[in-house]
């Protein structure tokens, strides 16, 4: 991590307000509101918005919308920023990758199968969306800095950060195969495209592409 990256984020974090209200929000595992985030640190609306602002622009927190079906306006909802993950005594990606290795070898599956296993899981979260938005979702929450194509029938993201680098370097198809098993596990949770590709690269110079199709029989 670059020396003013660590800068810009212990300044976010040097206010013991803004530091409580980080740790709430990564203990929380889920995306927080402003409301349950005033309720819990006892600060107007506006206050606690500008301290979010301020964890926002150090990249500590990412601020997102609710979907909602009900009427009314849509809450901002925050949670841990995925490059963020690891840092400041946060769980990073690596806890995830060691948690499905320990479930593949403790119930007999291949690293791509415990992969499709979570994907269909993390499925479940996404209700209402289709597959394209719901894996760019989940790439975006791996840190993995997807930039989405639309060509016709096919989505592609192309993969700018590699999270697990240094992993993959050295067992390139272990990982990208628990990956692909968790992109195909979306895939078929949701319904309507399916998994073409993913055409590998060196992970330090990222690059990757994850190809997906509309399936004929969806509109």
């Amino acid at each position: 991590m670059d020396t003013p990256d660590i800068q810009r984020e212990a300044r976010a974090l040097g206010d013991p307000t803004r530091y409580r209200l980080f740790r709430y929000v990564v203990e929380a595992r889920r995306p927080v509101g402003v409301a349950e985030l005033t309720d819990f640190i006892g600060l107007n609306h506006n206050a606690v918005r500008q301290h979010l602002a301020i964890l926002k622009e150090a990249s500590l927190v990412v601020e997102q919308v609710e979907t909602r079906s009900r009427p009314g306006r849509p809450a901002l909802l925050y949670e841990l920023h995925p490059e963020a993950a690891g840092k400041w005594e946060t769980t990073g990606a690596y806890a995830w990758l060691a948690g499905l290795l320990a479930e593949a070898m403790k119930d007999g599956l291949s690293v791509r199968e415990v992969g499709y296993r979570d994907g269909q899981r993390r499925a479940r979260a996404h209700d209402g969306l289709d597959t394209g938005a719901a894996m760019e979702y989940e790439l975006l929450r791996g840190g993995f800095r997807p930039v989405r194509h639309e060509v016709g029938s096919k989505t592609e993201f192309v993969i700018e950060r590699c999270p697990f680098a240094d992993v993959a370097a050295t067992n390139p198809t272990e990982i990208c195969q628990l990956h692909l098993g968790l992109a195909e596990g979306l895939a078929d949770a949701i319904g309507d495209v399916s998994v073409d590709r993913l055409v590998k690269k060196n992970p330090h110079q990222a690059g990757c592409r994850l190809v997906v199709s509309r399936r004929a029989d969806r509109p």
